[in-house]
């Protein structure tokens, strides 16, 4: 008792009290905002919903590398919001199918495809390339852009050539067979001349809405096998302007109602004035200082729509259209201000308001859209929903150049998306994109690919090196091992980097800083598995694989590993990787273990003829099969699946190196064997001779033959015959030295 009634003088025991790590500020994602110029914090409207509306491509011809900068910058933006910030992204794009350039370009594809199927006889085809010439020559001199007026003459010059043959056989009368042939390449040639030339003198008489619908339903097929062969994932909605005519209507009537818009002769114009004189709106929130340039307005208009007789109907040289009535030769639908057509901007305004609403998280597009395109936008979205907040973060992509100058079919350096994947793939395509700031410009280079090339090709050997580690054979247990100081030093790395490539894409997605953060990582990784080789130990697996994974991880996020890989970039074609490997691999390690087994015997009996077959099956067999043996002193042999055209030009530069390391080599032997042959020559002169030899320097010579006087007499000052003396003593030791030689039987 007297035990208990101590410890109840103690009181009861309790918890001291606990306080909670002070922690870190989490970081915050900001976005590069057109509509501030600054990096702001990304706050969606709705939780964790994301709306984005993205600009579309105006479909009238083949999508090009500037397409692609944008498409591929705005579907790594995409995958992080919505695969690595985990945000509920719903993404809204439109297409262009109404517009002056695919109106001008289908009419003159149909005009010119009438002509064609009508053969004209070649007199008349040489009239009508003469009378389609003279507009255009007056059109060139006019031109005073130094690459369009250099793409003219050079329209001009291949027509010119292709004339001339044809207007002398047609002179000649040769056979109608060789006629109709230069006609033909004629017309090819011509083909762009003689369309402008159509379509100004009977583009009018064109009125079938289904002729103008042909031309970008083909362009926009087209631009779709290009987005799914660069791996940039579909919109969740796409749009299109000729389907979305009513909606526009009702929301040019909006305008109008709202008192922001105006008829004029059958067309409706923004009036800038009015809105920007508002107090609840502005009018150029993108580039203010951008307002009043007429140049960019009109080619916000288009072609088509800038006659004087258009201009003189807006109040204000600064307003838009909303709606164009038609003119003849264009596409038409009924509205209450009579035929017409929507204008360019309102499009995305009406689509995009269709379907996200008075206001929308994100929108995108390209840098050159800011002004006058998206500031019209907003002016007319913001005057039809009344407010002041239609988009709230403007994301704009950056410029693309062709080896650092503007890409332009003048230039000749116009590439298209085709034409690109088949230099490169779209994985290397999209490293090269993923090594630059998206708001940046990038410029589409040999150097920037190759950059991309050799990071791909890193990061590949790394991965090749972890799995061949993790296929090891090691029972459960085995797979985890005691941490040392390395594996720890490592780890930590590990996680510092997973911070800095999170603080990076906190960071206005700033994936260049990411790319490279992964570089280190992957550096790290290496110098701890040469260490680990060095010292004949395993490399830990667990980590290795948690590091590999994580990476793998990333690079699918950037949308660079299109199939299905559990680790690393995969194997073959779409949807073979993991079959493919799952099943060779351990026949390519059976074989492996074999020839291993077998060139132990061989090089313990000298048996070379079966090293030779062993070096060949791994040097010029297996790469043929995309397998790559490495060969390590004192460790089993690495087995790597790689891409049979990547080890086939691994092969190729190897022979090459051997090939220039032979030919220095027997080149370094030829000198050597020329310089012993000189100095040969020259221990065979006996001293006596040396100099006589030397008439054009020297007029006389004592009796061992040293010279005395020079060639106009004068006796050699001491100086000059005492440098003499040495040469003669040095041959005449040469000299000795082959009568040595000789008597030895030593020279060859």
């Amino acid at each position: 008792m007297a035990g208990s009634s101590g410890e109840q003088g103690k009181g009861r025991r309790v918890q001291p009290q606990w306080s909670p790590p002070a922690g870190t500020e989490p970081c915050k994602l900001r976005l590069y905002n057109s509509l501030t110029r600054n990096k702001d914090v990304f706050i969606p409207q709705d939780g964790r919903k994301v709306t984005w509306y993205c600009c579309g491509p105006t479909v009238y011809d083949a999508s090009h590398m500037g397409h692609a900068r944008s498409y591929i910058s705005f579907d790594i933006l995409r995958r992080v919001l919505k695969d690595y910030f985990q945000y509920d992204v719903f993404y809204c794009m439109n297409i262009t199918d109404i517009d002056d350039k695919i109106i001008r370009r289908a009419r003159q594809s149909y005009l010119f495809e009438q002509y064609r199927d009508r053969k004209p006889p070649a007199a008349q085809l040489l009239e009508d390339v003469h009378a389609a010439l003279k507009p255009f020559t007056m059109k060139l001199h006019e031109t005073t852009d130094p690459d369009k007026r250099q793409m003219l003459e050079r329209i001009q010059h291949t027509v010119e050539l292709a004339t001339e043959p044809l207007e002398q056989a047609v002179r000649a009368s040769l056979p109608g067979e060789e006629v109709d042939s230069l006609a033909q390449i004629l017309m090819e040639e011509a083909k762009d001349l003689l369309s402008d030339w159509l379509d100004s003198t009977c583009g009018s008489e064109v009125t079938d809405n289904s002729i103008f619908s042909k031309l970008p339903k083909f362009w926009e097929e087209e631009f779709h096998k290009d987005m799914e062969a660069l791996n940039v994932l579909p919109p969740d909605v796409l749009t299109r302007v000729s389907e979305y005519v009513p909606e526009i209507v009702d929301f040019v009537q909006k305008i109008v109602d709202n008192g922001y818009g105006y008829a004029s002769n059958g067309s409706v114009y923004f009036d800038t004035v009015k809105f920007a004189a508002s107090e609840k709106h502005s009018y150029g929130k993108l580039v203010p200082e951008a307002v009043g340039d007429q140049k960019a307005l009109q080619e916000g208009e288009g072609d088509l729509s800038i006659s004087a007789d258009r201009l003189s109907e807006k109040r204000s040289p600064n307003d838009f259209a909303l709606w164009k009535a038609s003119k003849p030769g264009e596409p038409s639908w009924p509205c209450p201000w009579g035929k017409g057509r929507p204008g360019w901007h309102i499009e995305c305004s009406a689509m995009a308001g269709t379907l996200l609403g008075a206001s929308m998280d994100i929108h995108g597009g390209g840098f050159d859209l800011r002004f006058p395109h998206h500031d019209n936008e907003l002016a007319q979205s913001e005057a039809y929903f009344e407010n002041d907040c239609w988009v709230r973060y403007f994301l704009h992509t950056g410029h693309l150049t062709i080896a650092g100058c503007k890409m332009s079919k003048s230039l000749k350096n116009f590439i298209t998306i085709k034409d690109a994947l088949k230099k490169h793939s779209a994985r290397q395509l999209r490293l090269a994109f993923l090594m630059h700031s998206w708001k940046d410009t990038l410029d589409y280079s040999s150097n920037t690919m190759e950059s991309a090339l050799q990071y791909e090709k890193f990061m590949n050997e790394f991965f090749l090196n972890v799995k061949d580690i993790l296929r090891a054979p090691v029972d459960i247990t085995g797979q985890f091992e005691k941490w040392e100081d390395e594996e720890a030093e490592l780890n930590k790395n590990f996680y510092d980097k997973k911070m800095a490539v999170h603080k990076a894409l906190c960071d206005n997605v700033d994936t260049r800083t990411v790319m490279e953060e992964m570089r280190t990582l992957v550096s790290q990784c290496n110098l701890y598995m040469a260490a680990r080789k060095a010292a004949r130990r395993r490399p830990n697996r667990a980590l290795l694989e948690s590091i590999a994974l994580y990476l793998t991880h990333m690079l699918k996020i950037f949308g660079a590993i299109k199939e299905e890989s559990s680790l690393g970039f995969p194997i073959g074609g779409p949807g073979t990787s993991l079959n493919l490997e799952s099943t060779v691999m351990p026949y390519l390690q059976v074989l492996s273990e074999f020839r291993e087994g077998v060139r132990k015997i061989a090089r313990e009996k000298k048996v070379p003829e079966v090293l030779q077959l062993s070096d060949a099956l791994r040097d010029d067999i297996l790469p043929d099969l995309g397998v790559r043996f490495e060969d390590h002193e004192g460790l089993p042999t690495v087995v790597k699946l790689v891409d049979r055209d990547t080890l086939l030009k691994e092969r190729e530069e190897k022979k090459r190196v051997e090939e220039e390391k032979r030919r220095k080599k027997e080149e370094a032997a030829r000198r050597k064997q020329e310089q012993e042959a000189a100095k040969l020559a020259k221990m065979k002169i006996p001293p006596s001779e040396m100099f006589l030899l030397e008439s054009d320097k020297y007029s006389k010579f004592d009796e061992n033959g040293l010279p005395t006087h020079d060639t106009e007499g004068k006796e050699l000052s001491k100086g000059q015959a005492k440098k003499l003396r040495k040469l003669f003593e040095a041959q005449e030791k040469l000299h000795k030295d082959y009568l040595q030689m000789v008597q030895n039987g030593s020279l060859q």
